[in-house]
């Protein structure tokens, strides 16, 4: 049956205490949640990167365990579920206190499929928003058992879980792989190895891509004519025609990516969006991409409002370089990490695509 969320649950919108009055902000009495800590599955929320003082708990919005947490603005429809007693929330956040007649985690699941529907109702272009009332009269389709909803609560559960496992060995992966390099060659920030220095423009060229017109890029690769197209994060779509050929690494210029490090394979383009590091002597490609990962180039950036990475600023900092025998050596075992990686990514893939095919059934 459909029914109105109002109907189900109270929602609460979120509000932030003001920053002005220290007393609001001096001790990590209450966890404050933004849309940062809410992923993109149904998250637990335990956890903040800020907190409130108990002096502000009367100018904030506090809920309490298995209030449902989705973000109302920007990013819209990420879903948390409160695991501890109390949390305060943000005004892109939009809590529901769920009534008797649904499971909790139920519900969590039938928003987070609602997904595609809450963006498109969402009320502007530039920074997408869902009000409370829009909210309160959204219809969702549910179950109306509490029975049969804690058995799809308990089929999505395990699925859930085992990817959380799988993410989880993929992160391990990466934690590993980098831990390796800072073993051979220390923190590249500080240079703890005492490493010989080159500035970044000596040892590359680097250079934006070209403006890419967004109807130049088709959303599929349709034929072997099609090549990737790189933005500040990954394959955008593909393209007509190719700039570069090769194993480069990518930076991103710009906003919430800039400083982004991507690697590249074989016949691609890359958009304005992303300088391309070109290697002018003789370096392993993978040891590269690392090391600018690591320099954590966004430390770079300028600009408050929206960040950005000049060429002519990369072109400047100076960087560590190791022995090319080292730099292989440890480009050799990463590339075996990376293998294991793939193995369990395509395990990931599968259990997304089970979960999905799940969801559809549920809740369609």
């Amino acid at each position: 049956m459909e029914v109105l969320l109002k109907n189900i649950g109270t929602i609460i919108t979120g509000n932030t205490p003001s920053k002005k009055n220290s007393k609001y902000w001096n001790s990590n009495d209450i966890c404050f949640v933004k849309p940062d800590v809410i992923g993109d599955g149904v998250d637990n929320v335990n956890q903040s990167n800020e907190y409130i003082s108990n002096y502000a708990s009367s100018k904030a919005r506090i809920v309490g365990k298995n209030t449902i947490l989705i973000t109302c603005i920007g990013n819209i429809g990420r879903v948390g579920i409160v695991s501890k007693e109390k949390i305060a929330f943000n005004q892109q956040i939009s809590a529901i206190v769920p009534n008797c007649k649904i499971n909790f985690r139920y519900l969590a699941y039938v928003l987070l499929f609602s997904k595609s529907k809450l963006n498109a109702m969402a009320n502007s272009a530039v920074v997408p928003i869902i009000n409370k009332t829009q909210l309160e009269n959204f219809k969702i389709k549910i179950d109306s058992n509490l029975e049969h909803q804690a058995q799809i609560v308990e089929a999505l559960d395990k699925i859930e879980e085992i990817k959380r496992i799988q993410d989880k060995e993929i992160k391990y992966l990466d934690t590993l792989i980098k831990a390796r390099f800072v073993e051979m060659f220390g923190d590249p920030i500080i240079n703890t190895k005492d490493l010989s220095l080159v500035s970044l423009g000596k040892l590359c060229t680097l250079k934006a891509g070209e403006f890419t017109a967004a109807k130049e890029i088709h959303a599929n690769k349709d034929n072997i004519n099609r090549y990737p197209c790189f933005g500040g994060n990954g394959v955008r779509g593909y393209v007509d025609n190719y700039t570069h050929d090769g194993n480069y690494s990518l930076i991103g210029r710009q906003g919430a990516l800039c400083g982004n490090v991507q690697l590249t394979a074989g016949k691609f383009r890359n958009t304005e969006h992303a300088i391309l590091v070109k290697p002018n002597v003789q370096v392993n490609y993978y040891w590269l991409f690392m090391l600018l990962k690591l320099e954590k180039l966004n430390r770079f950036s300028s600009g408050a409002a929206q960040p950005g990475l000049a060429v002519k600023t990369l072109n400047k900092i100076f960087i560590p370089i190791a022995d090319l025998n080292l730099q292989n050596e440890f480009a050799s075992f990463a590339q075996q990490v990376d293998k294991s990686k793939v193995a369990i990514q395509k395990s990931l893939d599968e259990t997304q695509t089970l979960f999905d095919s799940l969801m559809q059934k549920y809740f369609s």
